[in-house]
């Protein structure tokens, strides 16, 4: 009998006032898909970073290939042929696809980078494992899908037979979901060995061979992906039914809010908006679908008046928004769930409390002539953790403690405390556990029933047809289809996304 890839036993690791990993055993079969699910916060990252060398646990044992091993940092866990692909990109836009891949381990002959032999290894792993590259290619000229399979390159040209996968579908669209979940299929069949943490429980029932359960800190089953529907496991995860939905009343003649009109410009990475029309009506949710790179940075940046146009309007509330700065945009009504959470939505190294004040200094409620006013601050912070369910030990402890799924609701509940006109909310639920999206959709919903206007920018197909009234593609900067979100299908909303963007 063949041994385990990879076994745990007895791993315990806490931090101030948290307990992370609680006694947790689990052993991975070789050359199999092993998943490992849980909610935000229940100890699946920690655990996946102790096996990587990345933490060191303060209990526990580990076996990789039958033999005992403990790692003190990730190379040392890379020279035992375990690589990890974050759920965050680490890629250098600046560089092309061979120096990212070879960074830190560049190649020598005679005292001089090869990189000949880099580029011809580069190729091979490429054509071994379906993981199609330009190696010449600048990565700031690529889309989420080729910068996924550069990051499962970089660690199979350090030797990786033992691949991390934290959350590899969140940036993905649905076609290039399945041909990445195909890949790790195939990788198993040449010998390696996958472990893969994911929200899309459909995914994990579909590309595992076993699947962990994990909840507050500890496992609570271990599971074939046969032996249950989706709706089982994510009782298991959360421990109790998913969050029902509020009813979503269909209204007609409701008034502009945010409008659109031939909106044209160039960002500084040299990505347009083409003449975009696009109307957002109070108490709607428009959802906005497309293969990411064809404009929807480039929309949000437009409404907040980051992106200088070259024609085109828009208009809130029947105001004209030309040459108003983003700040007043925001003090006049537009709020913003930011795609990158980590970058954009929150002060990761500072206390929690500082990020209610983020994009919020012209709320004269929480500052007011230059002067923060701390109280009002950490109150209106204490507020969002009490109402949007954000699970910390208090608002002191660092941004950067939360799990993904925490700062995502504390973003999220930040927003919607502002009560905006109109809510921009991009990709408002990537990365987070299923009970954390329904409790954030359920919000927006709701929101949106009592009058918010909210422009949905989502890769989630599922996001788009459950949360919105109409689905408008874009490709190419520019709006090429429209569908009626209670009618239209899935499949035929990626046709058009796909189609557009050939």
């Amino acid at each position: 009998m063949d041994r385990p890839a990879v076994e745990l036993t007895g791993i315990t690791k806490t931090y101030p006032g948290v307990i992370a990993n609680a006694d947790v055993s689990i052993t991975v079969a070789a050359q199999t898909v092993h998943a490992i699910v849980g909610e935000n916060g229940a100890g699946k990252s920690t655990l996946m970073k102790v096996l990587y060398g990345a933490t060191r646990p303060d209990s526990g044992s580990m076996r990789v290939a039958g033999e005992p091993t403990s790692f003190g940092s990730p190379a040392d866990a890379i020279d035992a042929g375990i690589g990890m692909v974050f759920q965050h990109f680490k890629l250098a836009d600046n560089l092309s696809v061979l120096d990212n891949v070879i960074l830190g381990a560049e190649p020598l002959r005679r005292g001089v980078v090869d990189r000949a032999g880099a580029r011809r290894r580069i190729m091979e792993i490429s054509e071994r494992y379906g993981l199609q590259v330009d190696p010449d290619a600048m990565v700031r000229d690529l889309g989420v899908g080729v910068r996924q399979r550069i990051e499962l390159i970089k660690v199979l040209y350090r030797g990786a037979r033992i691949l991390i996968l934290d959350e590899p579908t969140a940036l993905l669209t649905v076609q290039e979901a399945e041909d990445l979940l195909q890949r790790l299929r195939e990788m198993c069949e040449t010998g390696l060995t996958v472990i893969f943490i994911s929200h899309h429980l459909d995914e994990v029932l579909a590309a595992s061979d076993h699947i962990t359960v994990m909840r507050a800190g500890r496992v609570v089953a271990d599971v074939a992906p046969g032996d249950l529907a989706a709706a089982d496991l994510a009782v298991l995860m959360v421990g109790t039914a998913p969050l029902e939905l509020p009813r979503r009343p269909r209204q007609d003649g409701r008034a502009d809010v945010l409008e659109l009109t031939g909106v044209t410009g160039t960002s500084e990475s040299g990505a347009r908006l083409n003449g975009v029309d696009l109307v957002v009506r109070r108490g709607e949710i428009v959802g906005v679908a497309g293969v990411e790179g064809n404009g929807q940075d480039e929309l949000i940046e437009a409404v907040l008046g980051v992106l200088p146009l070259s024609s085109g309007s828009v208009v809130l509330d029947g105001r004209d928004l030309a040459g108003v700065a983003t700040v007043r945009r925001r003090a006049e009504g537009i709020g913003c769930i930011p795609q990158d959470r980590q970058r954009e939505g929150l002060l990761v190294d500072q206390p929690l409390w500082m990020s209610r004040l983020l994009g919020h200094t012209h709320d004269r409620q929480l500052a007011r002539r230059g002067h923060v006013r701390v109280g009002r601050v950490r109150a209106a912070a204490e507020h969002v953790v009490r109402t949007s369910d954000v699970r910390t030990p208090g608002i002191d402890v660092l941004a950067s403690a939360l799990s993904g799924g925490n700062q995502q609701k504390f973003i999220v509940g930040r927003e919607l405390d502002a009560r905006p006109t109109l809510l921009i909310a991009a990709q408002p639920t990537r990365g987070v556990d299923i009970g954390a999206q329904r409790q954030i959709w359920s919000r927006l919903i709701a929101a949106a029933n009592e009058g918010m206007a909210i422009l949905l920018i989502s890769t989630d197909m599922e996001e788009l047809t459950t949360l919105s009234d109409r689905i408008a593609v874009i490709s190419r900067g520019r709006i090429t289809a429209e569908f009626d979100a209670e009618t239209a299908s899935r499949a035929a909303i990626g046709r058009s996304m796909t189609a557009g963007a050939a």
